[in-house]
Order: C-alpha cells, then structure tokens, then sequence
C-alpha cells in the first residue's frame, strides 16, 4: 500500500541529500520516480533540488497554484511512476497536501515529503500542519544545536548575527540567515528583545 511520508526536520538537516539518496535508489533499480521543489526557493538553479554536499536533480517546479495531482496524473499517462518525491513542502498550501493524499489513495503512488515544521518564530508552516495530521509516516530527522543537543527551531539571524523576531514569514535564505538551534537556546536569543515572538 502507498504511504504519504513527511520527513521534517530543522534547517541543515540534509533533508534534501536524503531525498536525493532516496530518489537514486528508485533509480538504480529501474525505477522512475518524479521530483518536486517550490519555485519560491530560489537559492539555487531553478527546477533542481541541490544539497550542500553537491547532489544534484532535477525537479519540477511547484507554485501555490500548481494542481499536484494533475500534474502526476498527466505525466502517469505516458510513463509509469514508483514514487513522487516532494522538498520544502513547509511552502505547500492545505489543498496541495490533500492533493498529495489523492496521490497516494486514488493513484497508489508513495509520495515522500521533506521540509521545515516551524518557521523562524516557532509557529508551523501551513504546508507542515496538513502533512503533520494527515500523513501516514512521519520523521524528523535530526541535526545538532552549537550545544550539542538536538535541533528544533530555526533562528533568523541578521547581518550582525542578531536574533529577528518579526518580519514575513518566508524569507529565502540559507546559513548567511537562519540556524538550527535547541528550544532552549532558540528562546535565549530573544531574552534581549524579541518582544514580537509571541504576538
């Protein structure tokens, strides 16, 4: 039976290395499998999934109003697919992971997704909560805080290194912006400040 996954973890995890690992497993085996990334992220070449370590592949792009389901639907027409591989799906909307659902009950095709549970002020993305109710598997996978425990949160950072409490939700950006961190060293940050964290 086809599962929906949702892998999730802390910036700097290797979320998208283990997709790509994952993806080439399908692969060595004969196996197609389709890629997703959201066309928000721009960080790097559009249409591929990148990790810090080099692996690269490429993606189809998804927007907010991207039908994923019709979209694996019209490419199932021509090619058989063994597995639907989706990274930052903290950027998905309600109705896309409901889309992803349908993937996995009416297709019967694993969709595994990788992204960020929390954003920058600890409050779970939209995209997150759905894939956190309703997945069948869920994962965290994990990375480490500066004090050696695990990381939870996600600290945005400005060019000084200070902590940012307020701001848009989403803002793009890689180490030069955000550290993994513990809860606890999360909070510490705004001890001096930070008064919008919990508004």
């Amino acid at each position: 039976m086809a599962k929906l996954h949702f892998n999730y973890a802390a910036m700097n995890a290797g979320k998208s290395t283990t997709l790509l690992q994952a993806s080439f497993n399908y692969h060595e085996r004969g196996m197609e499998t389709l890629a997703f990334t959201a066309e928000i992220d721009d960080r790097d070449e559009p249409g591929i999934i990148a990790s810090r370590i080099g692996l690269r592949k490429d993606a189809i792009l998804f927007s907010a109003e991207t039908d994923l389901f019709q979209t694996v639907e019209e490419i199932l027409a021509s090619k058989p697919i063994a597995c639907v591989f989706l990274d930052e799906a903290q950027f998905l909307a309600e109705a896309q992971v409901m889309q992803l659902a349908a993937i996995v009950d009416d297709l019967d095709i694993p969709v595994v997704c990788y992204g960020l549970r929390t954003d920058f002020r600890g409050r779970l993305f939209e995209g997150s909560a759905r894939l956190l109710a309703i997945a069948d598997e869920l994962r965290e996978l994990k990375t480490i805080c500066r004090c050696g425990r695990k990381a939870t949160m996600n600290l945005r950072i400005d060019e000084d290194g200070n902590a940012i409490s307020s701001g848009e939700k989403i803002e793009i950006g890689g180490n030069e912006r955000y550290i993994p961190l513990c809860r606890k060293h999360f909070y510490d940050a705004f001890e001096k400040g930070g008064s919008d964290l919990d508004k």
